[in-house]
């Protein structure tokens, strides 16, 4: 309703992972009523928080971070009302009660679910106006690369169009700086054996707001690992923090240790700031002209710097815009028709795979492990080993800091398990203990044999590479980019061919599920 002079009431809904410095909802309120008759409303939703056991980390940056945003809304003079209520819905119809606005807004969100429950509940549920706006948080949001449905975009299109359309890395007469768009063949080294340096990322000490969030999360019934020991940034300065530390000691290393692995380090070079992208901290177009910047004063090589920008600008925008492309079919794709469970060592790391020992016991006890990891160790393996992509999407959707399902979705069902059919990878990114043997330091300290096919000693992914070559040979034999790898199946002899499908059935027939159900 109106006050007394007739000014608009407006509420302004902003959702937990939209912390944004420059929020379109609260513009467009401003330019409709004085701020003084604006009202923004933050809900913790209940059923949210427990629709799957998250990592505990992740709950305790998602909330605290709301809460100090909530702090700054009211630093800037905004009236702010926090709810914690068993919905989002329920929240929002308490708000609604209590303030009588005349119309509330709000930016689409960035998930299938939230963006039809705006869209096509909101409204009759609360019984005032409600406006939709387009999302701002990411940059397809601002630029559409490619209008016309049903087209398909491979990444690197998708990626030149997004550098030209944003400027990025680009001389005068509009080529790519350095003279090439694309320095990936630069950027796939090992560590080196001893004597490089890793800088650890800087960590920020729990505030009030924090210690009494990670408090409340301990207490919480259900959940994958522990809310002591949180370092993450929670407020937008500690976040640019944390980017600028990044740009100054790991940026100049990014590009030619991007796809390297190690027992020494979680980090390595890599950003570790998907946590606040993803939730509006830091701006992705910001980050990107930022190191570029780095780029033109000397501070990181080309090769580095265009890799950095391809993840932000590339990379993270098409999977994003792939999610889009592809909802709501996405979240049930399973073209290998893989139905296995999701093994009990994701839950607990009991396995004697060093890679996914070490892997998966920092994702338990951090919630992060960086891409190359994600794919090679942890995908790789459920691809190989036929398991279920829609238990494979919610334990990586319980178990990250970063992970939301606008990103998860297309990089686990698309990107890692291939079970979108091909629309986001064209070949399944599949590998054999070569792989983790070259680019990482996991093999030295394993049981198995990284270059055993079979036998005793040798190393599970190995086998199971060899069994799925053979398995789907035939199909594999029609995509033109997995030809090299299928035309090895004839060096197998039959009784080698017999071995490995023997050993690979007697792996995963012992292969302990998840004994609780997935989502416990």
């Amino acid at each position: 309703m109106a006050d007394q002079t007739g000014a608009l009431r407006i509420s302004v809904w902003i959702l937990g992972d939209q912390l944004l410095a420059a929020h379109p909802a609260l513009t467009a309120a401003e330019a409709l009523t004085a701020r003084t008759h604006i009202c923004v409303v933050l809900v913790e939703s209940v059923q949210r928080l427990r629709r799957l056991p998250y990592q505990r980390k992740k709950l305790v940056l998602l909330l605290s971070a709301m809460r100090h945003y909530a702090e700054e809304l009211r630093g800037a003079g905004y009236t702010v009302e926090y709810v914690r209520a068993p919905t989002a819905a329920d929240g929002l119809q308490r708000h609604v009660t209590t303030w009588q606005p005349q119309r509330l807004l709000t930016m689409a969100a960035a998930e299938y679910r939230g963006r039809c429950f705006q869209q096509e509940r909101l409204a009759g549920l609360l019984g005032v106006s409600v406006d939709v706006l387009p999302n701002t948080q990411f940059l397809v949001g601002r630029h559409d690369p490619y209008p016309d449905p049903g087209k398909k975009v491979i990444l690197e299109s998708f990626y030149r169009n997004m550098r030209r359309h944003w400027k990025l890395l680009l001389d005068d007469g509009g080529a790519p700086l350095g003279g090439a768009w694309n320095f990936d063949e630069e950027n796939r080294k090992a560590l080196p054996k001893g004597g490089l340096a890793i800088p650890e990322p800087v960590c920020f000490a729990p505030d009030a707001i924090t210690q009494a969030v990670m408090a409340e999360v301990a207490a919480l019934p259900n959940g994958v690992g522990d809310p002591e020991n949180f370092t993450l940034a929670v407020t937008r300065s500690d976040a640019e923090r944390a980017f600028e530390d990044f740009i100054r000691y790991r940026l100049h290393a990014f590009g030619p240790y991007e796809d390297a692995m190690s027992q020494r380090s979680a980090v390595l070079f890599h950003s570790l700031l998907s946590p606040y992208m993803n939730i509006g901290l830091l701006d992705p177009l910001t980050m990107a002209q930022r190191a570029e910047r780095a780029y033109c004063a000397g501070v990181a090589p080309i090769a580095s710097v265009e890799g950095f920008i391809r993840q932000v600008v590339g990379w993270r925008e098409y999977i994003y815009w792939q999610y889009w492309q592809q909802m709501p079919g996405l979240l049930a794709a399973n073209h290998w028709q893989h139905t296995r469970p999701l093994p009990q060592l994701f839950w607990d790391g009991g396995t004697e795979l060093n890679c996914l020992r070490h892997v998966v016991g920092r994702v338990l006890a951090t919630g992060y492990s960086h891409h190359i990891e994600r794919l090679m160790v942890i995908c790789n393996f459920c691809l190989l080993a036929g398991i279920d992509p829609a238990a494979v999407n919610a334990w990586f959707l319980a178990f990250y800091v970063d992970a939301y399902e606008w990103v998860v979705a297309p990089n686990v069902i698309g990107m890692g398990l291939n079970a979108d059919g091909g629309q986001i990878a064209t070949k399944p990114y599949i590998a054999s203990a070569n792989y983790i043997n070259k680019m990482s330091d996991y093999c030295a300290g394993c049981r198995f044999h990284p270059k055993q096919r079979t036998g005793d000693d040798a190393c599970p992914y190995n086998f199971l590479y060899w069994n799925f070559l053979l398995e789907h040979e035939a199909e594999l034999r029609a995509n033109p980019r997995c030809g090299p790898a299928v035309l090895g199946i004839k060096h197998l002899s039959p009784a080698e061919r017999s071995a490995v499908r023997a050993q690979a059935a007697d792996f995963l027939a012992a292969l302990p599920a998840y004994g609780h159900g997935q989502g416990e």
